[in-house]
């Protein structure tokens, strides 16, 4: 069984990467990033109809989430 102060550090370092992450996107945001706009990001807008699939936005958030796993996991097995 793990240790709950584990289980608790992990959840403390989650909660700051997402607040993190989303501070990112915040700043991203207010300094003109293109979020949602990347090339690859589909939107189809007709009478009755707006329709966006965001692929590019998608990909780049998910790299992101992987770079900032893969530093919290680094630091856990120093």
């Amino acid at each position: 069984m793990t240790d709950p102060s584990t289980i608790g550090k992990w959840i403390v370092f989650l909660g700051l990467g997402l607040v993190a992450l989303g501070a990112i996107i915040w700043l991203g945001g207010k300094l003109g990033l293109p979020f949602g706009h990347f090339p690859g990001d589909m939107r189809i807008e007709r009478p009755g109809l707006s329709f966006r699939l965001p692929l590019g936005t998608s990909i780049v958030v998910s790299v992101l989430l992987t770079l900032l796993l893969n530093v919290i996991i680094w630091i856990f097995r120093r």
